[in-house]
């Protein structure tokens, strides 16, 4: 009996700054190894000259050139949010969406990072203490670490963001959704994390285009355990100072790749590999 593949897939990254990506080399592997049609494309804003404004004009251009879905990054995973048509549950609770979906003319976001962190978080640090984390930004990819972090059991969770009102919703939102009023808006940085056990980074800052720290080095210490979302580079300028100093730290390579995992199945209705993404996503270097 002959089975009628899949159609082709044609997906793309939205953002700022995404030309060193591993992500469309990561689907198209991936697609390639279950026989798939499938393109990935990236749309750099920086390379367009465009910014967040030009969302609606980019999401109506891919559904006329019959993308099947986008995956969306920095700094439009909640600009995209009153562009589209409907939420999966995930995204409607962290406010942030890094994947849509482009199907019988409707948009459909969804949120695969918070998924990812906690898959990397696990993996990665499974027996640190989560009594007490200080988390620098409150953004599309923080929402959904934020999340994440609660769902696995950090007691305190405080947020800094050079925003004081993004992180306040972020806080309000997250108390909403988990008992105990565990999220709080962080206002002494110094302070704060002498008492913290852990750090996790969801600001672009690490970046290739955006290079630097997110806190002071001098407060970093060997107690800490620090946590990265940056995958490109994959080390980062915090997490050498933090290895360094003898911290336990986690990067943003599985964070990378099960998101990834999981905007492959929503796009192409195929279960991908993990085992094989990840070994692919490693051999595709620093």
């Amino acid at each position: 009996m002959n089975l009628a593949k899949p159609p082709g897939i044609l997906a793309g990254l939205i953002g700022a700054g995404i030309q060193a990506s591993r992500t469309p080399a990561l689907h198209e592997h991936e697609g390639a190894a279950q026989g798939l049609t499938y393109l990935y494309r990236l749309i750099d804003l920086d390379q367009l000259k465009l910014d967040s404004s030009a969302l609606e004009e980019l999401l109506t251009a891919a559904q006329y050139m019959g993308f099947t879905g986008l995956n969306i990054t920095f700094p439009c995973k909640q600009a995209i949010l009153p562009l589209l048509d409907e939420l999966s549950p995930e995204a409607r609770g962290i406010g942030a969406v890094n994947t849509v979906v482009l199907k019988h003319g409707r948009r459909i976001g969804h949120n695969t990072d918070c998924l990812g962190f906690a898959e990397g978080f696990r993996r990665g640090l499974p027996d640190v203490s989560r009594q007490h984390v200080v988390q620098m930004g409150a953004g599309g990819a923080g929402a959904a670490v934020a999340h994440a972090l609660l769902s696995e059991g950090v007691q305190r969770l405080s947020v800094f963001d050079v925003e004081v009102a993004r992180a306040q919703a972020l806080v309000d939102n997250l108390n909403q959704h988990f008992p105990g009023t565990r999220a709080r808006v962080g206002h002494d940085l110094e302070s704060t994390l002498a008492q913290a056990c852990g750090l996790v980074n969801t600001t672009p800052m690490g970046m290739a285009k955006l290079p630097g720290m997110p806190v002071p080095k001098a407060l970093l210490r060997a107690e800490l355990w620090v946590a990265e979302i940056v995958y490109f580079p994959l080390e980062t300028e915090l997490l050498r100072e933090a290895r360094a100093l003898g911290c336990r730290t986690l990067n943003g390579a599985t964070m990378a790749v099960y998101q990834a995992v999981k905007a492959f199945e929503l796009f192409s209705g195929v279960a991908p590999d993990p085992q094989r993404m990840t070994e692919h996503f490693q051999r595709l270097g620093n």
